[in-house]
């Protein structure tokens, strides 16, 4: 795994004071290899099966492992608030939503985005002038509209209270004076001016930096495909968002 042992050693520490917490007398694993068998299936995408095999365990020995460090990680994210107030730290922030894949299709018209042509949840990025992960939104049905999901999670309002620059794309326009979207031409009105197509130009540049945050959210293969329920999405969403911030050494409790 493309992992550093900081990372590792430190989901250890996480999960030994846990079972300390809750004084587990005996586990099959020990907390290093319950780390390693989590960060497996996070990172590498293994499934529960293949974990299983691979550690001399049961399969739902596997999966109430993985669940419980994940839920272990989830409770460390920042919350909005604590969030835009590191936001309100950087010279600009950039906002950016991608789709995450699902299997569920019991629910499929809440889930279909039109816009990818397949089933998933929608998630909203936030990251700083160096393409860094800053936040991740809860995750909504597949069908929502970025500017949407960016308001219902409460983002928006959060980013122009506190004055935070953001750039994001033209599917935000119309979100807020501190939400900078570039100019976007219409059929029915005179093309772009000269000096409109250079503020585009400088905007995309700006704003391509948040695609590097969600390549780096998909760097964890467990985003390629969710095979649980979506309602699952933002406590998996936020524990890689915690265990991302302890690989950069960015993380502080």
């Amino acid at each position: 795994m493309p992992l550093s042992n900081r990372t590792l050693i430190r989901l250890a520490e996480l999960i030994r004071t846990q079972r300390a917490e809750r004084r587990c007398r005996w586990r099959r694993l020990d907390p290093s290899r319950q780390a390693l068998l989590v960060l497996a299936h996070l990172r590498n995408g293994d499934t529960y099966a293949r974990l299983a095999a691979g550690f001399a365990i049961g399969t739902s020995i596997a999966w109430r492992y993985v669940r419980e460090a994940a839920d272990l990680l989830a409770l460390l994210a920042d919350d909005l608030h604590a969030a835009v107030s590191r936001a309100g730290r950087l010279a600009y922030t950039i906002l950016d939503g991608t789709l995450i894949p699902i299997d569920r299709l019991a629910d499929e018209r809440p889930y279909y985005s039109g816009k990818h042509r397949r089933h998933g949840v929608n998630v909203q990025v936030l990251a700083d002038p160096a393409g860094r992960l800053v936040w991740a939104s809860p995750a909504l049905p597949g069908a929502t509209h970025d500017l949407t999901a960016a308001r219902a999670t409460g983002l928006i309002d959060a980013l122009t209270a506190a004055g935070v620059t953001t750039f994001a794309d033209k599917g935000y326009q119309g979100a807020g004076c501190s939400i900078r979207t570039p100019f976007k031409g219409h059929r029915l009105r005179p093309p772009l001016s000269r000096h409109q197509r250079s503020v585009n130009r400088a905007h995309a540049r700006i704003r391509s930096c948040g695609e590097r945050a969600v390549a780096t959210l998909k760097t964890w293969k467990v985003l390629t495909r969710l095979r649980c329920c979506p309602h699952r999405a933002l406590t998996i969403v936020q524990a890689i968002l915690v265990l991302q911030l302890i690989e950069e050494g960015r993380y502080s409790e």
